[in-house]
């Protein structure tokens, strides 16, 4: 039987989620696999059989470098959700053949959530019909929601891009006499990991962001607003304290108590993607126009938008290396045998910061969501606590800078589809 592989990628990207695509195209190279495939726009595209043979893509060690610092998805992505087995076992049936057609041995996907239950389902497949293909789920997503990980790779550059972003905010924030309110929305449905990282901004050189409000915590409009009130003296329009400025971080899936998200009291979306998820945006400019409205004061509103993941200019070191580690352990597992699985990591130490990688059956992991703990969150429910920033801080130490090129990071790039 011939060692090919295959590998996707799904969901949205991250600023290092082709460290991980590196990571197991490197190994598989390494452990002697014959063909190393790469499906164009994750299963969606597998269906269609948009299938390139990486090993023509990536030519040299040197395009492995640069695949490892290329943001975004270097195959392409999708977010396309498999049926369940009984409602359309012939969608399964025709993903095995092309993967026979192909003499795949090994079937890796990058992704959060919903892309371990792509895996989860494909191997209760492969186990249904006897078929030896092997299934390994490849952690990925900024939003550090997976079960069964300490964290996820993307994670930590987009906690560094938000803490470097939210400090910059607080320094400009401080060029006037009297000045505004300013409001960061960061991405976050159910979880509050991204916002939560706004903290990392306060430091010796920075007072940080004075409010942070994570989804975990039902937020109160009234309280809101009162918070506000306690640091800028409405009623003769200046800051006390003798601050110059208000920061606040707010999570774009902030809910109030009877489970409306805030986005949607000014405007409700009917859209949602292919797994069902409303599309959240607008957050941060509610709250912003709520305080001009109520409080009379100056305010602004900046989303962060997809910025956060695709920031290849300021990724984590750690995230880089954690992610390139996972891609390489998933293809140890898979020639050695295992299938249903997802690759972890495990912090073994805080002081000096150790991780080591795992396995963790994918059926504990698909269509969960971890939260941030409720212990990381203040009484009030409008910061976070010292646990939580030293959580973090060890994600986003150190940097791999882009390779520049007339001033430009130089990119990796498939130019035939």
């Amino acid at each position: 039987m011939k060692k090919n592989v295959i590998v996707g990628q799904s969901g949205g990207p991250t600023a290092v989620i082709n460290a991980s695509l590196a990571g197991v195209y490197k190994t598989a190279k390494d452990m002697g696999a014959d063909t190393i495939y790469g499906m164009r726009y994750g299963i969606q595209g597998l269906l269609e059989k948009k299938i390139v043979n990486l090993g023509e893509k990536i030519r040299n060690d040197m395009d492995v470098e640069l695949l490892k610092r290329t943001p975004a998805s270097f195959l392409g992505s999708c977010r396309y959700k498999l049926p369940e087995i009984s409602e359309d076992k012939a969608i399964y049936e025709k993903i095995f053949a092309i993967l026979e057609e192909l003499e795949i041995m090994a079937f890796f996907y990058i992704g959060g959530n919903d892309s371990m239950d792509t895996i989860k389902k494909l191997s209760d497949y492969a186990e249904t019909v006897g078929n030896p293909i092997r299934f390994i789920g490849v952690p990925k997503t900024i939003d550090n929601d997976l079960e069964g990980t300490d964290h996820t790779p993307g994670y930590g550059s987009a906690a560094k891009y938000i803490a470097t972003v939210t400090k910059e905010l607080v320094r400009d924030g401080l060029i006037y006499e009297m000045q505004s309110v300013t409001v960061i929305e960061i991405m976050g449905r159910n979880a509050g990991w991204l916002t939560g990282a706004a903290v990392l901004a306060k430091s010796e050189d920075c007072e940080g962001p004075d409010l942070i409000y994570l989804p975990e915590v039902d937020f109160n409009m009234e309280e809101f607003l009162a918070d506000v009130s306690d640091i800028y003296d409405c009623e003769v329009k200046k800051l006390v304290a003798e601050k110059q400025s208000i920061v606040i971080a707010v999570s774009e899936g902030i809910k109030t108590a009877d489970g409306r998200y805030v986005c949607e009291l000014s405007a409700h979306s009917d859209k949602t993607d292919s797994f069902g998820h409303v599309q959240l945006s607008g957050t941060g400019k509610y709250l912003s126009d709520l305080i001009i409205e109520k409080l009379g004061c100056k305010s602004r509103a900046i989303e962060l938008s997809t910025l956060q993941r695709c920031a290849g200019h300021l990724t984590s070191r750690v995230d880089i290396t954690e992610a390139y580690q996972v891609g390489g352990t998933a293809v140890k597992a898979a020639f050695e045998g295992k299938t249903g699985q997802m690759v972890i990591l495990k912090r073994v130490s805080q002081d000096p910061y150790i991780c080591t990688t795992d396995l963790y059956d994918v059926h504990k992991v698909a269509n969960l969501e971890k939260k941030v703990p409720r212990s990381w969150i203040t009484e009030e429910g409008d910061y976070v606590t010292a646990e939580m920033k030293n959580y973090i801080e060890p994600l986003i130490q150190a940097e791999l800078t882009p390779i520049m090129i007339t001033g430009q990071p130089r990119h990796i790039i498939i130019d035939d589809l």
